[in-house]
């Protein structure tokens, strides 16, 4: 069993991320979702009233990991501190993930990293990039790439 779930914080909207999620990662299931309590049940925080009754957290599953997607308001946004590494089997594997994950409001970055349309950084790699990188030129060939293409290696 996994002992670190990642919690992911999204400004009112994590069922509609979970849903993409799912969609592009089509093992992906829901494993169980809660919800805030209503409003007239006591300890629902004064900032919290808006969500009385909805959604507050889905727990999810993507490639066999476990995620915790959290519905709040608040400041926090993501960034490219943090990232999950996806690594492929092959050319077909990384071109579906990234054309998946930068679609609609995604957006490339470099050496294989992206952003999804929600700001979550993804690393899209081959699995054999540590035989990859002992190539001649290989980290120059990945630092000239967006998207990784096997075969410039």
């Amino acid at each position: 069993m996994q002992k670190i779930t990642p919690n992911l914080w999204f400004n009112g909207n994590a069922l509609e991320a979970v849903t993409y999620y799912l969609s592009v990662f089509n093992d992906g299931k829901i494993l169980q979702t809660n919800y805030y309590p209503l409003n007239e049940q006591e300890g629902l925080p004064d900032f919290n009233k808006a969500y009385s009754g909805k959604i507050l957290s889905i727990e999810f599953e993507i490639l066999k990991m476990h995620f915790i997607a959290i519905n709040a308001n608040g400041p926090f946004l993501f960034n490219e501190s943090v990232s999950f590494m996806i690594p492929c089997k092959n050319q077909t594997e990384i071109d579906y993930y990234w054309n998946a994950l930068t679609a609609n409001g995604g957006a490339e970055s470099f050496c294989g990293w992206l952003k999804d349309k929600y700001g979550i950084s993804w690393q899209i790699c081959p699995e054999n990039w540590n035989e990859l990188s002992k190539k001649p030129n290989a980290f120059n060939k990945l630092t000239q790439m967006k998207k990784i293409i096997i075969d410039a290696f």
